[in-house]
């Protein structure tokens, strides 16, 4: 799978995270102090890791910062990309399930290594949801991408 991955600081999580994704047998592309002369900003490298992911050009995206939360809120500013910060396995698992996330956005002050493990586990080993509830808010959520949700 194509993973391209951000971050607006160079901590050891991150760069975990990155041979984590290369162990696990992903192609990783990397965005902000993960990348060398790329802009570290969180709001830019997320932006951009995914844009990758709405683009086509990665399957799926994890943006990091101190809290995550700005990171998720970058990358949920690209329309087609649905960012979920995850800080435990649990709801990891469900993002994917029932929200189809495409991007993981995690916090580097609060994911240990043993957490991350189980995170990108969850992550990897959920399948979005065939409910006709669950496709149904995925659906909504893009047509509130393209300006047409309002109900």
């Amino acid at each position: 799978m194509r993973i391209s991955v951000s971050s607006d600081m160079d901590e050891p999580v991150a760069r975990l995270l990155v041979e984590e994704l290369v162990r696990r047998g992903h192609e990783v592309r990397t965005y902000g102090a993960l990348e060398p002369g790329t802009d570290p900003q969180w709001a830019v490298c997320s932006a951009a890791a995914a844009r990758d992911v709405a683009a086509g050009a990665a399957d799926q995206a994890v943006v990091c910062c101190w809290t995550g939360t700005g990171a998720s809120i970058a990358a949920n500013k690209v329309p087609g990309v649905r960012a979920a910060l995850c800080a435990d396995a649990c709801t990891a698992d469900g993002a994917r399930r029932w929200n189809d996330a495409n991007v993981l956005a995690l916090s580097l002050r609060l994911t240990s290594q043993p957490v991350l493990k189980e995170i990108l586990d969850a992550w990897f080993a959920a399948t979005p949801s065939q409910d006709a509830e669950d496709l149904g808010n995925v659906a909504h959520v893009g047509h509130l991408d393209a300006g047409r949700g309002i109900v």
